[in-house]
Parts: structure tokens; sequence; C-alpha cells
């Protein structure tokens, strides 16, 4: 009897054991082969390639973790191979899956109070893949035999240099980290293959307890290279540790040459997106950028962007949205950020005028002081050089970027057309109504975008035809997606204006950043207190924008668009010209060239684009403001308060009359609505009086030249009940 209890207990031994035996080959999932991991694997960051394929710029797009490139042990430095394989599995070269005599020694230090875990690379591998067996608060006897199951069974189907690829890619390190590459990145500032050896103990250290404390992960490093604590070398792992780890994972600058671009269209973890960029007109672009920036170095020039359009499609072939390190505000992208766009938006005005017919690139534009009142005051325009030239051409006018012409211009077709004008052209940065902007917006008093102000001129190079910029090549524009948004009449005669370096001469010289040896139409613009400055303009084939200021909104100092922005625009020009055989514009159907003669000589005769119809053969400036005397004080519509702390007849107004040449108007007279007469031969000083007033300038005859409207507010009348105000 005791034989068959003894023989039953023994046989359901063995069939227990025979039990256990089996299941220990017996993984608890699947093995799946190291390519399927791979393929699985997302890196954090995202690339952005131009349209060759080649990286530009890499953006960190997952934030919850941080991974890098999936690297190979081919890729990492035998000093971290050797540190890792020395702290977690000494024998990791020896065993199948599982190391029995650690596994063992593990066992006893967990009863005896240790905290050593035993788990081979392979085991570490098997819970990185399945994150189930590695469940937070599961570390008893049954989760490891489930690891140590799942150990074996990969080492049957897996080489030892997978399993170590594997290893190296899905182990956890500090906080986000995970897999070698990205922390040696982001602790250490290198690729994984630099790693030296206190490098890579300090990295090895981290896996057991990743985020213990700095002591104690310097500690073990020191003991991982069997170094005493003092020693030169341990003192240097403990520096490393405390400025490696102490404040985490080092936040990524944002670098690479594309970085704003890959930052708006980059979205998920892993992705390699083709755009439309091309890297080498966007590594010229960014190097020719930061030389000039440089440059200007003591003028107080921090920042720049620039952008490249193809014309025929859209495409973004360069987007540079900061001067990078030059700058405080690397981050900021100064191709989408709002700056005001000084006289770029001149040549659509003037395209505007042409179109209406209401001029003609040969009309005589009067270039002399103006006021214009606005319902926010008195607007007074100068032109950049406190001068002017009296009669000039429409195309002189443009040229040269005269601002007082302009003026004029706005106010012949109307602030609320030129308004309606610009958001034809995709001005959505005007998000207050036309009267908002009033006359302002012919020198541009409005904030834009680079982007916007380029593609606008891309309209220009295309005929009036108007279509949205395209970032990817498959995000090919439809034809119905464009518009026609002025005719290609007026966009043609205003392109020839802008290429023609004798008309710009009055102000550029004939020689300048703008004078280009092919056909490029270009326009500069300069915002006020030279807070911005900007060049932009086209070829056949492209059209490039350039802006230089500082995001900060501090003036420059003495810097221009012809000094500041032009040079960058004309060097990157030049650069996509390369190569490409100059080509004749063709004019569209509708124009007229006809030869034109100054009855004045104000300017020579040449050969001039009209709209079929309004061309003429003589241009004869009859009653042109500039070449009359005119009322300059005061000014139409003004309003003069006077101040009652100051004595009566201590306050005058100044009464003046000037021609255009600034000579005095000889024989002639102001004249009030009362009936008051004062010589106009001199300024003179007229003690004001409370109320609204007239005053024309009449000659010796008595015939009227000039008539003003003014308004004297803050005197009382002796025995009126009229209050002062201030």
């Amino acid at each position: 009897m005791k034989r068959r209890i003894l023989l039953a207990l023994a046989g359901g031994t063995l069939v227990t054991a025979g039990a256990l035996t089996l299941s220990m080959f017996i993984a608890p999932y699947p093995v799946v082969p190291l390519d399927s991991v791979r393929a699985a694997w997302r890196a954090s960051d995202a690339w952005l390639l131009d349209r060759h394929g080649e990286p530009l710029s890499r953006v960190r797009v997952d934030h919850q973790r941080r991974r890098g490139d999936w690297i190979t042990p081919a890729e990492v430095s035998p000093a971290f191979v050797a540190a890792v394989l020395a702290a977690e599995d000494r024998r990791f070269h020896a065993h199948a899956g599982v190391d029995w005599p650690g596994m063992i020694g593990a066992f006893w230090q967990t009863l005896t109070g240790g905290r050593r875990g035993g788990s081979t690379l392979t085991m570490q591998v098997a819970a990185a893949v399945h994150p189930k067996l590695a469940r937070s608060g599961a570390r008893d006897v049954l989760q490891k035999w489930r690891q140590m199951r799942q150990a074996l069974a990969i080492e049957r189907s897996w080489r030892k240099d997978e399993v170590l690829e594997a290893w190296l890619n899905l182990t956890p390190f500090r906080g986000e980290l995970e897999g070698t590459d990205a922390a040696a990145r982001a602790l250490f500032g290198k690729r994984a293959a630099g790693l030296d050896r206190s490098e890579s103990a300090l990295l090895a250290s981290l896996v057991r307890a990743p985020n213990a404390r700095l002591v104690q992960v310097a500690r073990r490093a020191c003991a991982l290279l069997a170094l005493g604590v003092d020693s030169e070398e341990c003192l240097l792992i403990q520096s490393m540790a405390a400025q490696g780890l102490r404040h985490g994972p080092a936040r990524h600058a944002i670098g690479g040459d594309a970085p704003h671009l890959a930052r708006r269209l980059l979205s998920a973890p892993g992705q390699r997106l083709v755009s439309t960029l091309d890297a080498r007109v966007q590594r010229f672009a960014v190097e020719t950028l930061t030389r000039h920036l440089h440059e200007l170095n003591g003028r107080q020039v921090e920042d720049g962007a620039l952008l490249v359009l193809d014309n025929p499609t859209g495409e973004i072939i360069a987007w540079v949205g900061s001067s990078g390190g030059l700058s405080n505000a690397g981050e900021v992208d100064g191709v989408t950020a709002r700056r005001q766009a000084g006289s770029t938006l001149k040549p659509f005005l003037y395209a505007l005028a042409i179109e209406k017919q209401l001029l003609t690139a040969a009309s005589i534009l009067d270039d002399s002081p103006l006021a214009v009142t606005t319902p926010a005051g008195l607007y007074v325009p100068q032109n950049y050089d406190h001068s002017f030239r009296g009669s000039v051409s429409l195309r002189q006018s443009l040229a040269s970027s005269l601002n007082v012409p302009a003026v004029r211009t706005v106010t012949l077709v109307g602030h609320e057309a030129f308004y309606r004008q610009l958001k034809g052209l995709g001005f959505d940065t005007l998000d207050r109504d036309a009267h908002h902007y009033s006359y302002a917006l012919a020198l541009g008093g409005a904030d834009v975008t680079l982007l916007q102000l380029t593609n606008a001129y891309r309209t220009l190079a295309n005929g009036g035809w108007s279509g949205a910029v395209v970032t990817t090549p498959t995000a090919q524009t439809r034809d119905d997606e464009g518009e026609q948004v002025m005719t290609a009449q007026a966009a043609f005669i205003v392109g020839d204006i802008l290429a023609d370096p004798a008309a710009r001469a009055l102000t550029f010289g004939l020689a300048s950043p703008l004078a280009t040896r092919y056909a490029a139409s270009v326009k500069t613009g300069t915002s006020k207190d030279m807070r911005d400055n900007w060049a932009v303009g086209y070829s056949d084939r492209y059209t490039v924008g350039v802006w230089v200021g500082n995001f900060s909104g501090k003036p420059m100092h003495d810097v221009s668009g012809v000094t500041g922005a032009a040079p960058v625009w004309r060097e990157v020009m030049d650069f996509l010209q390369q190569g490409v055989e100059p080509a004749q514009r063709e004019p569209p159907e509708g124009l007229v060239r006809q030869r034109v003669v100054y009855a004045d000589g104000s300017e020579p005769a040449r050969e001039e684009w009209f709209v079929a119809g309004t061309e003429t053969a003589t241009v004869t400036p009859v009653g042109s403001m500039a070449g009359r005397p005119r009322i300059e004080s005061p000014a139409n519509g003004a309003i003069y308060a006077v101040d009652p702390d100051i004595p009566r007849d201590r306050q005058r107004l100044t009464l003046r009359a000037r021609a255009a040449a600034r000579t005095a108007a000889r024989g002639h007279w102001f004249e009030f609505d009362d009936g008051t007469r004062l010589r106009a031969d001199a300024p003179q000083l007229w003690p004001p009086t409370p109320g609204r007033h007239e005053m024309a300038l009449v000659d010796a005859q008595g015939t009227e030249i000039d008539r003003v409207r003014f308004e004297v507010r803050g005197l009382r009348r002796p025995g009126s009940g009229l209050a002062s105000s201030r």
C-alpha cells in the first residue's frame, strides 16, 4: 500500500515537473519577427523632406514620450554595449533567454530583502514588446515566470544581435526618454555612436532605476567601472550626472534648414513628408540672409525672413522664417508674422488706377506738399527724402516710390476701392474696415505677412491671376481655385514699370541691388521709423520676398529696403536665374505701344505702354497744382486749439502760400470769408478767432486760385457764452 502511494506521489511529481517544463517552452504571446517590431515603432519626431526626398528639418510631434532614430548595434558605441552587458546581463551571449544562475541569485536576494530583479536583456525586450508582461506592481513570481517563458520563445526565433537591437531601441531611460538614440541626444547632445566610457556607464546605470537620485546613479556608474569615489573619472561622472540629469532632458532647439515650415506641416510621429522645397535653394537662402544680416552688424538688425515661390504652380521653393541664432526670437516665423507693409502696396494701387483707366503710365502726377483730412485727423504724407519733385509721371512715381503722388492716387480711385482690391489679392490681415485705414493704405499703413505679399506679387507675375501657394507636391491647385483679380494689361504695365531701371533712377540711381541683368520687377518698402524693410519682386519663373527688421519692433539704424532687404533679394534671385536664358516678356492683348512726348520737357520722350483706347502722343501738364501758388498753411480741414493758459495776444496762426518751385506767391492775397485781406507775398501771423473759417488765395485780379476751410477752438468771445476747451 505504501509502495502504491509513493509511486503515485512520484508520478504526480513527474507529471507536475513535466507540465512545468513543457509550459516553460510555451510563450504567453506569439513571437513576432523583429521586422514587425521595427515597422510598428515610431519616432517621436517627424521629418520634412525636400522635393527630392532630402531631409531638411526634424520636429518633435509626440510630446508623451521622446524617441530618436531606430538604430542597430553597429551604430552604437562599443563602450555603451559593454557597459549595458556588465550592468544588466553579463551572460547575455551564453544563455538562451534566461540566466538561470542569475535568477537563483535574484530569488535569494528577494528572500533576504534585496532588490535585484534578475531580468536578462531578452526578458526586458519581452516586457517592452508586450507591455502586459511589465505592468506596474506586477513584479511577482508569476509575472517573472511569464517573462521568462516569452524570453525563451524569443531567443528560439531571434538572433542575439536582433535581441540587442530591440533592447537598444525599446528600453526606457529617464523620464520620457525611450531608446538609446533619444537618451544620448537628450542627455549628452550626441549620437549613440559617440558615447564615451563615462557617458556609457552613466547611461547604463539609469536602466535599473531610471528616476533614481543623481547621487545613486553616479555611484552606480562609478561602481560599474570599478572606480574609487574620489577618482578623477568618478568626479567627472558625478559632474556629468548633475549637468545632464538635474533638469531633465534638454529641450530641442528649433533647427534644421526649414524648421518653421516643418512645424506647420508635420503632425504625425515618424512622418517623413515630402515638401515642395528645394534643399539647394533653401540652404542658399538661409546662408545668404544670415550673411547679410551679419554685415548689418551695429545697425540694430536681428531678424529677417525670406520666401521663394514658383510662379506657374505656386509651389514654395524656399521658406526661411527667421535668422536663427542671430535672433532673440528665432522661433517666431517671419513669413507669417504681421508687419507694416511700407511702400510695397503701391504697385496694386497704380494697377487699380490703370485698370479703371483713370491714369496711364504716362500720366502726370503732382508731387508737392499735401494735407488730407481723415476721421483720425490731418494726414500729411512725406517722401522718403523729405523733398518734392513737382510734376512727375506715374512711371517715375511708382518706380522711384514717391509717397505724395501715391496718396493723391488713392484719393482719386477711393480708399474703399483700393481696400477691396487688397482683400481680393489675399490680404486677409486687413481685419478692420476701409475707413480705419483710409488714405494711409497707399503708403502701407496696414499689417501684412511676407507670405501674403509675395503671393500678391506672384499675381502680378501671372498677369493678374491669383492662386493659393502649395507646400506639398500632392496638393496641386485646381484651375477653379484661382481668380482673375486684376486685368492682365494693368499687371503687365505695372510689372514693366517695376523693371525699368531708368524710371527708378530718380530715387535709387542706376547702380543699385534692384538693377538686374535679366528682366525682373521689384519693389522695396520701409515702414515708419525703419521698423521693417522689404524687397519683393519676380522674374518670369520665380517670385522672391524678403523682410528684414526686428521681431521686437525696435527700429533699425539707417537701414532701408534698398540697403537691408534688397541685397538679399538680388543675391537669391541671381542664384535662381543661373543657367536660365533671359526671356522677352510678351504683352497681353489689349495693350498699345506708343511714343510719348512731354510738352514741358519735364521728362524725356519715350516709348510707353497703354491700355488700348487710353494712348496719347503728347502729355501736357495743364493746371498742375505743382505749377501754381497754393495755400500751404493752414491745411484744409485742420482744427486748431488755442491754449487758454497763454496770453491771447501771444498766439498767432501762420498763413503761408508757396508754389511747387518754392518761390513766394508774388502779387497774391489771402482773403477770408469776412472780407479780411492779407498779402500772400510772405508768411503772415494771423490772430486766431474762434469758429469755422474759409480762406481763399486770390491773384491781383481777384481770381481765386486755392481755398481752404479750417476751425479754431479754445477761445471765449468777449461777452458771449462760448466756453474755452482744450
